[in-house]
């Protein structure tokens, strides 16, 4: 029997996914959002029960709850990416490393301001550094560095980094009681401070 994975549609792409199986993605991964929105510890038998499919079918697709959490964080991450790329300054390209940094900062709040119950699910820890988005950010931040001509360029990366964490934003938003302006203009005055 050949895996799902190693098939080959039309065209030499990957094959088309099934009607059941998208509509059991769907399901599942709304119910995940639901349950992640409650920002409590999920399980895979409380997404599988939301969802009402068989833990057979959700691990088939999903091996932990973190890659779902991943599947859902994932299309946020990437508008937020396009607009580093190809958006207006300052968050897009044209505007000096400072700003850049400190309008990376207030997306970077804003995203997990609004999905940061997926983060929580899906990048804390170690497991934060071994996500796409992390290598991403990690990139942008080098490259705005080094643009700056900040000396350490490695050193400074991941410390930079290291405040939008999701944990530690979760932290400061409700442990803390810190609103989300307060915690933007702390990042900017990091931001002011390294990158000249």
């Amino acid at each position: 029997m050949v895996a799902e994975e190693n098939l080959v549609g039309p065209g030499g792409g990957p094959p088309k996914e099934r009607a059941d199986a998208a509509r059991n993605r769907t399901r599942v991964l709304a119910a995940a959002e639901e349950l992640f929105s409650r920002r409590r510890p999920v399980t895979m038998e409380e997404i599988a029960r939301a969802a009402g499919v068989g833990r057979g079918t959700l691990y088939r697709r999903y091996p932990d709850v973190a890659s779902i959490a991943v599947a859902l964080l994932d299309e946020h991450e990437r508008q937020v990416q396009d607009r580093l790329i190809r958006g207006e300054p300052p968050l897009g390209p044209g505007a000096p490393p400072y700003e850049r940094m400190a309008a990376f900062y207030a997306a970077m709040v804003g995203l997990l301001e609004r999905h940061g119950h997926l983060a929580l699910g899906a990048e804390i820890g170690r497991a934060r550094f071994t996500t796409g988005a992390y290598g991403f950010w990690q990139a942008h931040v080098r490259a705005l560095l080094a643009e700056a001509g900040a000396p350490e360029v490695d050193a400074l990366t991941d410390l930079l980094l290291a405040p939008v964490a999701p944990e530690v934003y979760d932290y400061q938003r409700h442990q803390r009681g810190l609103s989300p302006e307060q915690i933007t203009a702390g990042l900017s005055r990091i931001a002011r401070s390294l990158l000249p």
